[in-house]
């Protein structure tokens, strides 16, 4: 069916939690710090606080006053135990 195509929004969004953890705790680039702007451009979301704005809350990632994210070191050391997990 056509329905089973599309993803669910919560698995959509899940996976977009998971892509800023993922970005924020890149270890080829060591802890790397993004702004909100160029995190918007590279999920593609108009809006990127919808994503942001929760894992702020879970003390997983940092915003800056200036607008830049980075991860906790609770967000780095979970990435470093399981990995980029699909």
């Amino acid at each position: 069916m056509h329905d089973e195509d599309m993803p669910d929004a919560a698995t959509a969004y899940d996976r977009a939690e998971r892509e800023v953890v993922y970005l924020l705790t890149d270890p080829e680039h060591s802890q790397p710090i993004w702004s909100v702007q160029d995190m918007a451009r590279e999920l593609e979301m108009p809006d990127p606080s919808i994503v942001i704005r929760p894992l702020v809350r879970a003390g997983l990632v940092n915003l800056t006053s200036e607008g830049h994210l980075f991860a906790t070191h609770a967000a780095a050391r979970m990435v470093a135990l399981v990995g980029h997990v699909v």
